[in-house]
């Protein structure tokens, strides 16, 4: 996982959108909420102004500037493509994410699968400007479009023996060529996890969109976890199973290198990665040797704090 240029990506070596976002739009079904249509097989995206058009305020603003779309859109880890920061945006428009569907069990009263198409019939999705910071020392902030977890998991009633969330992303090998690499070394499919009391808490979300569009598939197509307090590597991509369990899962980080990725990777500038130190962090666009900023606790999200009182958070790393 370590970064693999050491200059700044011109926008001359962008991809262009229109290489993996078709134009598929969403329709509102009214102000406050969207439903997909379009072909099955496509990828799909969502015009600029589909924010104010279907009337959701903008994400409040966090006091540092946006990343350029194109360096978040370009520099990515998705393993399933390939370990080269730009393998996603050059590989993963091949990926079908339509029809998409989730299947939710484990301890809930209403295990079942259910369509992606359903879920946003009558969620209400809001913008939240998030920084997402990567284990490698690099950040970017982003204006994701997407809605709290708990609003999903509550419809499946979770059980009171519930105590932690399993999340598994897509294994499909036809389309996701790092999968098939000999190269690789990752146990697929990707497996996360988190308690079920981080997962419940408001700053956890499930994003469908980045920038005012729907995520392209590099980033996570078409529905995503974003975990803005912990590394980026929680924030697991192009989910399709969500399970409850009560014992904690293993993860697939934790499991191929559990000395350097533990299950928690909550955002900590005082416990290094074995190989680099994590009290510094490059804010996207920068070179590899670009200015450095302090990392804070949490990210910054103070807010998290209260889950973790009395915890050794460098054991529990």
């Amino acid at each position: 996982m370590l970064i693999k240029t050491n200059r700044e990506i011109p926008s001359s070596e962008i991809t262009p959108e229109s290489v993996y976002v078709s134009r598929r739009k969403f329709m509102g079904q009214s102000a406050s909420a969207a439903v997909l249509a379009g072909i099955a097989g496509s990828a799909y995206g969502l015009p600029e102004n589909f924010v104010s058009e279907q009337g959701f305020a903008k994400g409040e603003p966090i006091g540092e500037k946006i990343t350029p779309e194109e360096y978040a859109t370009r520099y990515n880890n998705f393993y399933e493509f390939g370990t080269g920061k730009e393998d996603p945006s050059k590989k993963a428009h091949v990926l079908t994410t339509e029809p998409w569907s989730l299947e939710v069990g484990g301890r809930v009263g209403k295990p079942g699968k259910i369509e992606l198409e359903d879920v946003l019939k009558d969620i209400d999705l809001e913008e939240r400007i998030y920084r997402l910071r990567c284990v490698e020392a690099w950040s970017m902030v982003v204006p994701w479009i997407g809605f709290p977890v708990k609003k999903l998991l509550e419809r499946f009633e979770p059980l009171g023996d519930a105590k932690y969330v399993k999340f598994t992303t897509l294994y499909r090998p036809k389309e996701m060529p790092g999968i098939r690499s000999i190269f690789s070394s990752v146990d697929f499919p990707y497996v996360e996890g988190l308690r079920l009391d981080e997962a419940n808490h408001p700053l956890a979300i499930f994003s469908i969109g980045m920038y005012g569009k729907v995520l392209p598939n590099q980033n996570g197509a078409p529905f995503r976890l974003v975990v803005p307090w912990k590394y980026g590597f929680k924030s697991i991509k192009s989910i399709v199973k969500i399970e409850l369990t009560e014992r904690e899962p293993r993860t697939t980080w934790n499991k191929s290198a559990p000395h350097e990725y533990g299950f928690y990777a909550n955002v900590n500038p005082n416990v290094d990665h074995p190989r680099w130190s994590q009290a510094q962090e490059r804010r996207l666009p920068t070179t590899i040797f670009g200015r450095k900023i302090e990392t804070r606790m949490f990210n910054g999200y103070d807010e998290v704090a209260s889950l973790y009182e009395g915890m050794n958070l460098k054991r529990k790393y």
